[in-house]
């Protein structure tokens, strides 16, 4: 057994060293340039086409006949964000500080503000190749822009290996549902600060699960609309309060977190010293897994957003990770830094937890285990969503075996989290193990993500030159370009553009 973990932990530092750095940052800062630094040169208008219209009716609509997407902007932004935004932000920003020192903190805060861009191709492609079911609901990821996207780079000879290279992608993605790591994490902390047996919690928490994803992806979005608005701000809102409470240690925070982005961080209390690569290995790894930038994970639910073009929702691949990455793990990490609890030595939720125990005192266990359910919830549910999507496409057009294999996958949902839990509660394995076998799970389909979406980028630059024209003023309208692939999706959302007077 400890053969195969050391086996695990080698191959975890050669990926996520040179070759995910490169892919991550490179694409990143290539998308960056490809859409003229649109995330800083635009960030008003983009903050307020998002977050400025949360609210708006248009944003809570859907398509009449659903066609144009059967689920609102918002609840699909809140089923992203969730999916985003979980136990990565608690227990996942707390295991690289640990691991990584102060350093990972900024090596993942800057790896967000470029990694925004390439989230937004990323949705941006999505929505673009989207196809409509034999429902017309429309689906859309990674297997759909592969499989139509990469053709047309290459030529229509190539639309075959495309296909393939597409499921391929959906087969390595599909690896990620045996991984259980959300499941473990949440019953890891929510368990013993209720006094608990984890087992237990573990079959409480797969039930509910079981009966969210019973309704489909339309349930989970629904719920998802509701509730991560609100988890997120009552999250950075507690770690703000601890941040005020050791407000004079602030300075001497930050300036620890940039030294030790640039410089080895030396053994403290239980903390054991490290090098300037493990902090960027960790801050950039937990960063991807977190805001899931190059993973083309969350497109799958913007692609079913009833959105007229499809930069207008990449946008909102920059808001998802400005929440996520920028806001809820930025504000975690600094809290656990600035209390100090970092260099305690201890790892996961239980590092979270020591940082808030500094404001909430002896309720910050049951404080931070509710935040850890919540996050842990909206992140299962929302992969779900993903696989769902992946499954679709796989079936094709065989509605028969598609709703037979989507339903029983709707059945056998939660069965890989109750095995994780079963493993580490009865094998002892550690946190950081855990979180190394998710982090290699995701390796394969975003390197592979990342090489196709950055083959396709010239589509993306076509879409956004095409925003900027027709909604910044800036450029001329091609009237000839199509910014959705399908002809019929064009012409529908330009005729709803046309009865709008747009």
């Amino acid at each position: 057994m400890s053969s195969i973990i050391e086996w695990m932990q080698n191959a975890y530092y050669w990926i996520w060293g040179t070759p995910m750095l490169i892919a991550v940052l490179g694409s990143s800062l290539w998308f960056t340039i490809a859409s003229g630094g649109f995330q800083f040169r635009h960030f008003t208008h983009f903050f307020k086409e998002t977050f400025g219209k949360m609210l708006s009716k248009d944003t809570r609509s859907v398509s009449k006949d659903g066609k144009g997407g059967h689920i609102s902007i918002l609840d699909v932004a809140s089923t992203a964000v969730g999916g985003a935004v979980g136990v990565g932000n608690i227990s996942g920003v707390a295991t690289a500080v640990a691991t990584g020192g102060p350093g990972a903190l900024f090596w993942m805060w800057i790896e967000a503000w470029f990694a925004m861009a390439l989230k937004c191709a990323e949705v941006t492609l999505g929505v673009f190749y989207r196809k409509t079911d034999e429902k017309g609901d429309p689906y859309g990821g990674p297997c759909y822009y592969i499989s139509r996207g990469l053709p047309q780079v290459f030529g229509e000879k190539f639309k075959k290996a495309a296909a393939v290279i597409g499921g391929i992608w959906g087969f390595c993605f599909m690896c990620n549902f045996l991984s259980g790591v959300q499941g473990y994490t949440i019953c890891e902390g929510f368990a013993p600060a209720w006094n608990l047996d984890i087992l237990a919690c573990g079959v409480v928490l797969s039930v509910v699960i079981w009966i969210l994803v019973w309704g489909g992806t339309k349930r989970v979005a629904k719920v998802a609309g509701y509730l991560v608005p609100i988890m997120c701000v009552l999250f950075i809102l507690g770690a703000i309060l601890i941040v005020l409470t050791n407000i004079s240690n602030l300075g001497s925070a930050i300036a620890l977190i940039v030294r030790s982005a640039f410089t080895p961080t030396a053994a403290v209390g239980g903390f054991t010293g490290v090098v300037v690569k493990t902090a960027i290995t960790q801050g950039i790894s937990r960063a991807v897994f977190s805001n899931e930038a190059g993973q083309g994970s969350s497109t799958m639910i913007h692609s079913q957003a009833n959105v007229d073009h499809p930069f207008k929702q990449g946008m909102w691949g920059y808001f998802e990770v400005f929440v996520d990455t920028i806001l809820v793990c930025f504000f975690t990490g600094l809290a656990i830094v600035i209390s100090g609890a970092w260099s305690s030595g201890a790892q996961g939720a239980t590092l979270t937890i020591s940082a808030f125990s500094t404001t909430f005192g002896p309720w910050a266990g049951k404080v931070v285990s509710v935040f850890v359910l919540l996050f842990g919830l909206t992140t299962i549910t929302g992969w779900f969503t993903y696989y769902d999507n992946i499954l679709r496409f796989m079936c094709g057009k065989n509605v028969k075996l598609k709703n037979a294999i989507v339903t029983g996958f709707r059945v056998v949902f939660p069965i890989p989290m109750l095995l994780t839990i079963w493993f580490t509660v009865n094998y002892g394995a550690s946190t950081s193990f855990v979180w190394t076998i998710t982090d290699l799970l995701c390796s394969v389909p975003a390197c592979l993500n990342i090489i196709c979406v950055v083959l396709m980028s010239g589509t993306f630059i076509k879409l956004v030159k095409d925003y900027k024209a027709r909604y910044l003023g800036i450029g001329q309208i091609d009237p000839d370009f199509r910014y959705f692939y399908d002809q019929e999706e064009y012409e529908r959302a330009e005729a709803a553009r046309k009865a709008a007077g747009k």
